[in-house]
């Protein structure tokens, strides 16, 4: 599932194409907007909120969506070939003159009053990557519950908005923190600021990297790294699932670097 750097990437990317540019053409393709039109509408501006994507539109509307595991948005020049899946899986087309943006396999796709925009994003923490991120309400929002594990209350967008499973694996992992310490033993400021860090820092970069070292299989921790040799002490990496049955997320760690307590 994208994390909350790659919905900021997407939505930059939108932004500048899109804003200020008036809608020529609209075709929706899921049943609750297909007689939708939003043609002669303006798009005012694409903003990211922790990993929702709201386009905002003149007359007061904002389209909301969001990628879940493999949705996505293109952008394409008239007359460009539309490379981004086949035709079955767009489920939107928005045209201006200058772009025409495409968005493929989108699970959520609603619109919403843009000031009513609090129905689909009022239920999120403090987004990492906000200007104004509220660090104090942050670390309230995940300290209040002591017995949850870390990774739970790390990935738990209701406490903050972002951070998905490549960010929660690597932060347990320099942090220190076995997967399933709970909440009570962790250090939450620091977990919460190493999130905030390593999602700043990998914004404008096309790859998220934990390592410093932006190379293919070099990029990680533990991420991804089952049963290879820990970078830092050479233990063989482990891997599980971790939360309730409905909403299990693969983990991975190095038993020795992140022991059990």
């Amino acid at each position: 599932m994208p994390e909350g750097d790659t919905v900021w990437r997407a939505c930059k990317r939108l932004n500048q194409a899109l804003a200020g540019q008036e809608l020529v053409r609209t075709d929706f393709r899921v049943p609750s907007l297909a007689t939708t039109d939003l043609s002669g509408r303006t798009m005012q501006e694409v903003v990211a909120r922790g990993k929702h994507i709201l386009m905002r539109l003149s007359g007061g509307l904002t389209l909301h969506s969001h990628f879940r595991m493999d949705g996505s948005w293109h952008l394409y020049r008239p007359g460009e070939r539309w490379r981004g899946g086949p035709e079955h899986e767009i489920r939107v087309v928005l045209a201006t003159d200058p772009w025409t943006a495409v968005g493929y396999r989108l699970p959520v796709l609603e619109l919403v009053s843009t000031d009513q925009e609090s129905s689909v994003v009022g239920h999120l923490g403090p987004d990492l990557l906000s200007p104004a991120f509220d660090r104090a309400t942050a670390i309230a929002n995940v300290e209040s519950d002591p017995g949850r594990t870390i990774s739970e209350a790390l990935l738990d967008q209701r406490n903050l908005a972002g951070i998905g499973n490549f960010y929660r694996t690597e932060v347990c992992f320099l942090l220190g923190l076995h997967p399933w310490c709970p909440v009570s033993d962790a250090d939450v400021p620091a977990a919460v600021d190493l999130s905030r860090k390593l999602m700043k820092a990998n914004v404008r970069n096309a790859a998220q990297v934990s390592t410093g070292v932006d190379r293919p299989g070099q990029r990680s921790w533990v991420f991804e790294r089952a049963g290879k040799p820990c970078r830092r002490c050479g233990t063989t990496i482990l891997t599980a699932q971790l939360g309730e049955p409905t909403r299990e997320r693969v983990t991975y760690w190095c038993p020795a670097c992140q022991p059990e307590s």
